[in-house]
């Protein structure tokens, strides 16, 4: 039987923000990998029919991480995440949101700030993630283009690729 790992969502309006916690059922150093590689974020970035496909990535503090989420077909929305600060297996911290194929922030969609926590407990690894945005109606607008139902997804298939990596 599958065991149930932790999973929160809340939404702040007040602050802007949208809080996070997932556990995952591994270890530190492959959930950190997952998170900070290319070729594994590609695997379970995306929601299923979609997917992420990695243009550029420069996983270091002033580096950045451009990729096109792509449909089945063929369709491309990119997005730019840039790393803020990063202390390995730790934490790292990033600003962005969606932009053009050669990563101009498109201003016309929410931006927001993304700090993610990574805590080794035992046999496994809660990823704290803190999503700050610079508005509420940004906020709204986030959540509204199914934010939630996506990351979900998301997660979950990263559930799915840590238990292969393992």
């Amino acid at each position: 039987m599958k065991q149930k790992l932790f999973f929160d969502f809340i939404v702040n309006k007040e602050n802007n923000t949208i809080h996070i916690i997932r556990e995952f059922n591994s270890n530190l150093s492959t959930v950190w990998k997952a998170w900070t590689t290319a070729e594994l974020l590609d695997k379970w970035w995306g929601p299923k029919p979609w997917r992420a496909e990695t243009k550029f990535m420069d996983f270091n503090e002033g580096g950045y991480w451009l990729y096109a989420m792509v449909s089945p077909e063929g369709e491309r929305h990119y997005s730019k995440a840039s790393f803020l600060s990063i202390v390995v297996e730790k934490s790292f911290t990033s600003k962005g949101g969606f932009s053009d194929e050669n990563g101009v922030i498109n201003t016309d969609f929410p931006q927001n700030l993304w700090e993610n926590t990574f805590i080794q407990q035992d046999d496994k690894v809660t990823v704290d993630m803190l999503l700050t945005f610079d508005s509420l109606s940004d906020l709204e607008a986030e959540i509204k283009m199914g934010f939630k139902e996506g990351m979900t997804i998301d997660l979950n298939q990263l559930d799915e690729l840590l238990e292969k990596l393992n």
